[in-house]
């Protein structure tokens, strides 16, 4: 209810309209308010890169090659410089991508998003895409509109625990609107932030926002797709064969592009002198040289900002492969370099570029021995960008939907899911977790804590970490009277054993009571892991016929926790409860 003092302010007037709403119809209502919000932010912000690139590159590349170097160091200088400093002073939280911050904040926060996060995104996000940055706007999008949701969340009385929909309806709406795809936004909700496919529970309220998006951006920027390619006609059957050695190399460029970026990240983050709002700079530096290096070769400018414009030119055959694959390694490098250096964007459009290189890679090798028509080559290029994205986000439905609705084009659905199959399994044997997950990891945020199990299989491949003591009880010594004295105070059947911090076994309490003066029998250490599974935990305590594990770190085996056959009941009679 809103109360006298803010009666008349914003806040008190959107809980008036607010109070005014029927329960049932509320909840349906609700969400085309954030679907509002979230679409309008997220077309604003597109448009907004749009002018400032337009303003600057087209101009600059006019200049011929050393008028364009000196343009593009001060306009990528300057725009990585002024993001610093917002990233650094204004809000920390809006660098990088802002998907692992959207997937954080609905599993830890509630779904609750600070304000100050949606201008600092906004503008940094803006002046490093639109200044020149490789990296891409649909992740920006996402985070800000959801952002804006959670805020308009709060601005009609919903509590700071209860914004999970509001959250999620903004999230599919920002890349419904940055995408003109309302189905793959919906799919990626589910498979990437919620992490489960087939959940019900907010279905409703993300399907009206992100439909409510899309209109916005009919409104503002047309029914057209993002890509513009040729009419495609029938493929022939070398294509659905081919897309095999298409996604597992796109699949291997997007996993290469997770594994530098995230490691060269940690390494800046751990032991860098340089202060942090200078470190977008040095990005841009690494991305600067690259481009210009590119643009004196090919006279392209894809290596800089989203890179568009030369990757409609790939899907409709005008860039020769010497220049395709400058273009995509060059990209790829300066992508690494942008986002490990901190800088503010997303990926979702540079690994459509580099799946898109390994695509035309291959189908110009395949086109000298077999006849491949203009359609079979758009359809390899299609499924590289599409395996790629597939490969580095670990979310197989939406990245087919996506592309299909990106295209227009549903005679490539066969062919992106031929891809989808062979991405998955080669970024699950090279990389073991996506790209936003690990960025959590990375950072030190555990979601397994927040997100409720839900089912027993999901549950046993959880880190026996989860359900660990971490403070256990240890002797010190072999000592009998001393072990009887430790075990006299506690309940427990075995305790570790450590001597100047080194692990030396485990002693029985029965051992331990049978054994008169002097040292007890002591059993060797069983060690794991702390991200050893539940399942493998268990599997070990049978074949080996023991109570206690001991979980370790490093390459001395430093003791951080134990897991005991008690701790094992308890979580199985947790999972009862559930059932």
């Amino acid at each position: 209810m809103a109360t006298s003092t803010d009666l008349f302010t914003f806040r008190g007037v959107f809980q008036r309209i607010r109070n005014l709403l029927p329960k049932d119809l509320r909840s349906y209502l609700l969400p085309v308010v954030y679907g509002l919000g979230g679409g309008l932010s997220a077309v604003a912000f597109q448009l907004s890169i749009q002018y400032l690139y337009l303003a600057v590159w087209p101009a600059a590349a006019r200049l011929g090659l050393p008028g364009f170097a000196l343009v593009s160091l001060l306009t990528i200088l300057t725009s990585t410089l002024v993001a610093g400093v917002i990233l650094t002073r204004v809000s920390r939280e809006a660098a990088g991508s802002g998907i692992p911050q959207i997937k954080a904040a609905f599993w830890r926060d509630f779904g609750f998003v600070r304000a100050r996060a949606i201008g600092a995104k906004f503008v940094a996000g803006v002046i490093t895409i639109g200044g020149g940055s490789s990296l891409g706007r649909e992740g920006p999008s996402v985070h800000i509109a959801a952002a804006v949701a959670s805020n308009l969340a709060g601005r009609f009385g919903v509590a700071k625990q209860g914004r999970r929909p509001a959250l999620l309806s903004g999230a599919a709406a920002g890349l419904a609107a940055a995408f003109n795809t309302p189905l793959s936004a919906i799919t990626f909700v589910l498979e990437e932030i919620m992490e489960d496919l087939n959940s019900t529970r907010f279905f409703a309220q993300v399907l009206i926002a992100a439909v409510t998006a899309t209109f916005v951006a009919h409104v503002f920027l047309g029914n057209v797709p993002a890509f513009d390619i040729p009419n495609i006609r029938q493929l022939h059957w070398p294509t659905f064969f081919l897309v095999i050695p298409v996604a597992a190399l796109a699949a291997v460029a997007g996993c290469a592009f997770q594994r530098a970026t995230l490691s060269w990240r940690s390494l800046i983050k751990k032991g860098s002198r340089v202060p942090e709002a200078f470190r977008p700079a040095l990005g841009g530096l690494v991305n600067w040289a690259l481009g210009v290096l590119v643009f004196a070769g090919t006279g392209r400018l894809g290596v800089f900002s989203l890179g568009y414009d030369d990757l409609n030119a790939m899907l409709r055959g005008q860039v020769p492969l010497g220049a395709t694959l400058l273009l995509s390694g060059a990209k790829l490098a300066a992508t690494i370099a942008v986002y490990a250096w901190g800088g503010c964007g997303g990926i979702f459009s540079p690994t459509l570029f580099f799946g898109a290189g390994a695509g035309l890679l291959v189908s110009e090798a395949a086109g000298l021995a077999l006849p491949l028509t203009p359609s079979d080559r758009i359809a390899l290029t299609v499924a590289g960008m599409s395996a790629c994205l597939g490969a580095v986000v670990r979310a197989p439905i939406t990245s087919i939907v996506i592309v299909f609705e990106m295209t227009h084009e549903f005679s490539f659905v066969p062919v992106l899911m031929i891809g989808t199959l062979v991405s998955q399994a080669v970024s699950r044997a090279l990389c073991k977790t996506n790209f936003y997950s690990e960025v959590l990891e990375r950072d030190g945020v555990e979601l397994e804590h927040h997100i409720p199990p839900r089912s027993f299989t999901a549950v046993l491949n959880r880190p026996v970490a989860s359900i660990a003591n971490f403070a256990p009880v240890t002797l010190q010594s072999l000592d009998a009277e001393a072990a009887r004295q430790a075990f006299a105070g506690v309940a427990y059947r075995q305790l570790p054993v450590l001597i100047d911090d080194r692990i030396v076994g485990v002693v029985d309490r029965q051992a331990t009571e049978s054994t008169g003066n002097g040292k007890i029998p002591c059993r060797p250490p069983l060690c794991i892991d702390p991200k050893t599974s539940i399942r493998e935990a268990i599997d070990l305590m049978v074949s080996q016929n023991t109570e206690m594990l001991l979980l370790t770190s490093g390459v001395d085996r430093h003791l951080v926790g134990i897991i005991t056959l008690h701790d094992v009941l308890r979580f199985e009679n947790q999972l009862a409860e559930l059932e």
